[in-house]
């Protein structure tokens, strides 16, 4: 065998045994050929792959404008980039997928079709979504962490593009005594019941973070500020309830609610530090004059 011969035989292995899906997209969207793992992960056969454009065998639905439109912006620019997007088989069911695409050329220059090398990496962005999850969460509340509170602040707060938020500095009061007469279990429990009650207490586009200890600091974008009040007496009602430690024994929780209005452009720090002292103040007020929240 030729050196051409085998380094052609070395070719046609390594399309046929590669662990990445490799195919050809041509000019008329359609499949011109595709390798066995790119049968094995979609379910079509390969003469099936070739019947119909790409985009209606294996990209999700909610992609399939895009993965079009980003095939047609190639081919016209005559480059191609690497990119990440979902994918699906035959039965429905999904993968995400790296992909590396690059343009072939005729003799003459011109784009005479796509080549694609796909590798699935479903796993390993499900890993990483874990261990930010992790990074980003309290553990023992399952609430967002400081970290997270003040990115998302961040994002809320830009200039030009945020929406702005209220935010609710929340600081228990009844923690300690649970702790010191039932012991460090009690004072977790209380903790686990009141971040549930935080969480039922606020819309899906809220943040409910655990600032540290026994405070607890709740994000709502776009919240009017003729709302805010109300919204405070409404979490304060959420938490002042309660809370069974034990088969016969319950502790009496409260909460201070310190708030502050951030506009867009605004400093998260400062935010969360105008909440802060408003908390303190509303701490001040209620040894004298009874609960209330003070701004």
């Amino acid at each position: 065998m030729s050196t051409d011969d085998e380094a052609q035989a070395y070719v046609g292995a390594a399309f046929r045994e590669s662990t990445a899906m490799l195919l050809v997209i041509g000019l008329d969207w359609h499949v011109v050929v595709a390798n066995p793992a790119m049968v094995r992960a979609t379910g079509w056969s390969e003469r099936e792959l070739r019947s119909r454009p790409f985009w209606e065998l294996y990209i999700v639905p909610e992609q399939r404008d895009q993965a079009r439109a980003d095939v047609t912006r190639f081919l016209a620019e005559g480059r191609a980039e690497a990119t990440e997007g979902d994918w699906v088989d035959r039965h429905g069911r999904r993968r995400r997928v790296s992909l590396q695409m690059d343009l072939l050329h005729g003799p003459d220059g011109a784009p005479t079709a796509l080549s694609v090398v796909g590798v699935d990496v479903t796993e390993q962005r499900r890993r990483e979504a874990a261990l930010r999850r992790r990074a980003e969460t309290d553990s023992l509340t399952g609430l967002a962490n400081r970290g997270a509170l003040f990115e998302t602040l961040e994002v809320e707060l830009a200039a030009g593009s945020g929406r702005g938020v209220a935010l609710f500095f929340c600081d228990l009061d009844g923690l300690k005594q649970a702790n010191d007469r039932y012991g460090h279990h009690a004072g977790d429990t209380v903790l686990v019941e009141v971040a549930r009650r935080l969480r039922a207490a606020t819309g899906d586009d809220d943040l409910v973070s655990r600032f540290g200890g026994d405070e607890f600091v709740v994000v709502v974008p776009g919240l009017p500020e003729h709302e805010v009040t109300a919204t405070a007496r409404r979490l304060e009602a959420a938490v002042a309830r309660p809370v069974v430690v034990a088969p016969t024994a319950a502790v009496d929780v409260g909460v201070s609610i310190g708030t502050a209005m951030g506009v867009a452009g605004a400093d998260p720090d400062d935010v969360v530090r105008a909440a802060d002292r408003g908390m303190y103040r509303v701490k001040t007020a209620r040894r004298t004059r009874g609960p209330r929240t003070v701004r």
